[in-house]
C-alpha cells in the first residue's frame, strides 16, 4: 500500500486541492444510485451507447453547460502518461475536463455539486490515477525488461459498491485488531486491464485492482493510500504477490525496511 499525500504534486501545478477538515472521499456520493422500489433493479444507463474502455458515455458533452450553471468551467482535457489501447498510434488516455466531470455527475444526479469544487475533484482525480499507474509500472516492471515493450492500460472499471477480497478482509482484522487494523474501508474500487507483453512477444491482459483509501489532512490538504495489486486470477499474479510476499518478510526479518505493499 502506498501513501499519497495530495500536497506532494509538483508546484507547477495549476488546480489546488479542497481546504476543508473534512476527511478525504470520493466525490460521488454512490448510494444515490440505489433502487428502492419492489421492482427489480437494473441498470438505468443504456449500455450500448457505452465505451467499452471508460463504461462512459460516448457522446458525454465537453462544452456544453448543465442547466442552471453559474461558472464557466473549463473544458480544456488534459493528457495523462498513461498508454492507451493496444497499440503505439492509440496514444495515451485524456482526462475530462472539469466541464465534463460537471457533466457527468450531474446525469447521475448530482445537481447539489458545489461548481467552484469541480476543478480540485479533476485535480484529485487525475493525480491518484498517475499514482497508480507508477503503481502499477513497478509490478510490471520484470515483464517490461524481459519484453522490451511498456504494458499499455486497456480498460478500467469503477467497482465503489464492491469491496475487494483484501480490504474485506482488512475489516474484517479490523474488527479482531482495532489498534492495527482499525479504519474505514476504501472510499473507491477500480479495476484495470492492463496489457503486458511476455519474453516472446505474446500480449497477455492482466487485471489490477485498486483501493483507495482516505487518509487524515495534512498542512490542510488531503492524503490518500492506493493498494494497487494484481487480482489473483492467474498463475503468474498469484506467483508476483508470493514473491513481493516473501521478499518484504525476508527484508524485514534482516532489518531492512523493503516496499509496503
Amino acid at each position: 500500500m502506498v501513501w499519497i499525500p495530495f500536497w506532494s504534486k509538483k508546484p507547477d501545478d495549476k488546480a489546488s486541492a479542497p481546504t476543508s477538515d473534512t476527511p478525504a472521499k470520493c466525490p460521488v456520493d454512490h448510494s444515490k444510485f440505489a433502487k428502492k422500489s419492489q421492482e427489480p433493479a437494473k441498470c438505468p444507463v443504456d449500455h450500448d451507447k457505452l465505451d467499452p474502455t471508460t463504461k462512459m458515455p460516448y457522446n458525454l458533452s465537453a462544452t456544453n453547460k448543465v442547466p442552471g450553471q453559474k461558472l464557466d468551467l473549463p473544458t480544456e482535457r488534459t493528457l495523462s502518461s498513461i498508454p492507451r489501447g493496444d497499440e503505439e498510434s492509440a496514444g495515451v488516455w485524456e482526462y475530462p475536463s472539469p466541464q465534463q466531470m460537471l457533466n457527468a455527475m450531474v446525469r447521475k444526479g448530482h445537481k447539489d455539486t458545489p461548481e467552484a469544487d469541480v476543478p480540485a475533484m479533476v485535480d484529485v482525480h487525475n493525480f491518484l490515477n498517475e499514482g497508480a499507474w507508477v503503481e502499477i509500472l513497478k509490478w510490471e516492471k520484470k515483464y517490461e525488461e524481459e519484453s522490451g515493450k511498456a504494458p499499455r492500460l486497456l480498460r478500467f472499471t469503477g467497482r465503489p459498491n464492491e469491496l475487494s477480497p483484501r480490504a474485506r478482509m482488512l475489516q474484517w482484522m479490523g474488527l479482531i485488531y482495532p489498534s492495527k487494523y482499525g479504519g474505514p474501508p476504501p472510499f473507491d474500487r477500480h479495476d484495470w486491464t492492463v496489457l503486458r507483453y511476455d519474453s516472446a512477444g505474446e500480449k497477455r491482459e492482466v487485471r489490477y485492482v485498486i483501493d483507495y483509501y482516505a487518509g487524515p489532512p495534512e498542512n490542510g490538504f488531503p492524503t490518500f493510500f492506493l493498494d494497487v495489486r494484481p487480482a489473483l486470477d492467474s498463475v503468474a499474479s498469484v506467483r508476483d504477490r508470493s514473491e513481493l510476499w516473501s521478499k518484504s518478510v525476508w527484508e524485514k526479518a534482516l532489518g531492512h525496511g523493503g516496499r509496503q505493499e
